[in-house]
């Protein structure tokens, strides 16, 4: 898998706080619509909900697949 680094110029690709839909946590990119993003690290926790595989994670993106989908790589589980 490429490395995806955070874009200094124009901040469209970054990490944020976020909360996954994945029932396997073995991925480590996902298509923007798994993916709900959160102002605070604390919030993506509060809104995480494992039972319904929401989990919270600090992701790396958007960026631009080969397909032309928008994904978000992930930096770490939050709850680990």
């Amino acid at each position: 898998m490429p490395e995806i680094r955070p874009d200094a110029e124009t901040q469209l690709v970054r990490e944020h706080p976020a909360v996954i839909y994945t029932p396997r946590r073995a991925r480590k990119r996902f298509p923007e619509n798994c993916v709900q993003l959160f102002a605070t690290e604390r919030e993506a926790v509060a809104a995480a909900d494992p039972s319904r595989d929401l989990h919270a994670a600090r992701v790396l993106g958007p960026s631009r697949s080969s397909e032309g989908f928008r994904l978000y790589y992930l930096v770490r589980w939050l709850d680990e």
